[in-house]
């Protein structure tokens, strides 16, 4: 059986073919979104490449809410729905979820490998089932998983880039940078994704606009005023995964993913100490393992699962 998977982010997009249960490394192939108008273009080139495949399944994973068999892409003007999908690919069976669902759905069964633990719990703990991943990277957003007593995973689908900013964490900002500035950082992914971070550096030294990834690599080279910009932001970083480890008590693992959360992992004492500085429910965030996905197939192995 082949089945077709696809990881559609705001920025790429990735696809693969699954044969005899797994990922064939040999069949992915990465699109950059800006070069095509829709992802059905992105589709026909891909499906052309692999020599127009049977399919037996298709299963896409977006960067946007899914309702009905239909999703538009948050940060893009791209609309994809199940059926449209069926007659493209021709196969009988195709689903369409949230990009953060396929992270959720590969959380469960990540290699060694595949993660890292940027700061564990007790192991005496009692664990529930419970477990969240938090990408951060074009965009922001959540994914609530429960492992039921019987091993299957259940995915939840949710929107929490678009949240507004906790008080707290407004207030520590506009300490910083001017309560006129906070106006620009009223949502969650305003203020931590890419653009955020950008806006955020600015907004602290002033000069022209400089990428996410460049910001990485100044602070990384020991630059000062880079280096200043990723401790701010990995301790407001710290204080939301607070707020989502009582929100969400994910006491078998709270899990980052994507570009900009990976970015700050180095400072993972920076985001350990914010994440436990409040004394109120503090046994909460003292008992949730922080946890990192690093593994690039993450997505497209939570599609196959979510098939399977």
């Amino acid at each position: 059986m082949t089945k077709l998977l696809a990881d559609v982010g705001g920025t790429n997009a990735r696809l693969a073919l699954a044969r005899d249960g797994g990922v064939d490394r040999d069949s992915i192939i990465r699109y950059r979104d800006r070069d095509h108008a829709s992802f059905g273009q992105v589709l026909q080139a891909y499906l052309q490449a692999q020599g127009q495949p049977r399919l037996d399944a298709v299963c896409i994973a977006v960067a946007g809410p899914v309702s009905g068999g239909q999703a538009r892409m948050t940060n893009r003007d791209w609309q994809i729905s199940e059926s449209g999908l069926a007659r493209m690919t021709g196969a009988p069976r195709v689903r369409l979820i949230n990009d953060l669902m396929a992270l959720g759905y590969a959380s469960a069964s990540l290699p060694a490998t595949g993660q890292a633990v940027l700061r564990p719990a007790p192991a005496d703990r009692a664990r529930n089932g419970q477990s969240l991943v938090v990408g951060v990277g074009t965009g922001l957003n959540v994914c609530a998983v429960q492992r039921a007593p019987d091993g299957r995973i259940v995915c939840r689908e949710a929107e929490e880039g678009h949240t507004r900013l906790p008080a707290n964490i407004a207030q520590a900002l506009a300490d910083r940078i001017g309560a006129d500035a906070l106006r620009g950082f009223s949502s969650t992914e305003e203020t931590f994704a890419g653009r955020g971070l950008e806006r955020l550096h600015r907004c602290l030294h002033g000069g022209s606009a400089i990428g996410a990834r460049a910001l990485s690599e100044a602070a990384e080279a020991g630059e000062a005023e880079a280096t200043a910009t990723l401790d701010l932001l990995s301790d407001l970083f710290g204080l939301l995964l607070r707020e989502y480890a009582l929100r969400f008590m994910p006491l078998d693992g709270l899990w980052l993913a994507g570009s900009v959360a990976r970015s700050l992992t180095s400072r993972a004492d920076r985001i350990a100490a914010a994440f436990l500085s409040q004394p109120q429910m503090r046994h909460i965030p003292q008992d949730t393992p922080l946890l990192v996905i690093r593994d690039d197939m993450a997505a497209l192995n939570g599609c196959l699962v979510a098939l399977t």
